[in-house]
């Protein structure tokens, strides 16, 4: 089992985007489910000692996910995900979004354009992220709420996920 796994993450300001890059010890099946389906996102999706909580999620094109953030005082931070594309096991994008817990979209706050590629090689899969903003401003406001830091912890939650499952 590898433990040096991948993991990339660049913001380029003049594109007002994040790239990441991220390798995980698992074929592309798993990967493909645990970013797809509402059971799994659920296990790994917020930075511990959060939580995700779906409460309703279709995944198609022209679909959608709403669901909380769940801190460990119970407070809720709610967003959606409205999925733009998808090509199975291959990309797909969805626009987020912070919203409340009917799916009102706050625009208090930025939108984000999701782009998420997976590819196999040599046993791993690789998930290639591509999120762009608005304008820099929106790139700003994300990465000072921590976006690095707490997208970073939830794919180490999902990299526990397949080591458990590989024992």
């Amino acid at each position: 089992m590898k433990n040096n796994l991948l993991m990339d993450f660049t913001v380029n300001k003049e594109t007002s985007t994040v790239h990441v890059k991220r390798e995980f010890n698992a074929g592309l099946s798993a990967v493909w489910s645990a970013w797809t389906e509402q059971e799994i996102l659920d296990q790994w999706w917020a930075p511990a000692p959060w939580k995700s909580r779906t409460k309703s999620m279709d995944f198609k094109e022209g679909g959608r996910r709403l669901y909380a953030m769940v801190g460990p005082e119970g407070e809720e931070h709610w967003a959606l995900a409205d999925f733009t594309s998808i090509s199975p096991k291959t990309n797909f994008k969805w626009l987020d979004a912070f919203c409340d817990s009917e799916g009102n979209i706050n625009n208090e706050f930025p939108r984000s354009d999701w782009d998420v590629n997976f590819s196999e090689k040599d046993g791993s899969t690789f998930v290639d992220v591509i999120i762009k903003h608005e304008k820099l401003s929106d790139l700003e406001m994300t990465i000072q709420m921590g976006f690095k830091e707490g997208f970073t912890i939830a794919l180490e939650g999902l990299d526990a996920i397949f080591a458990e499952k590989s024992k």
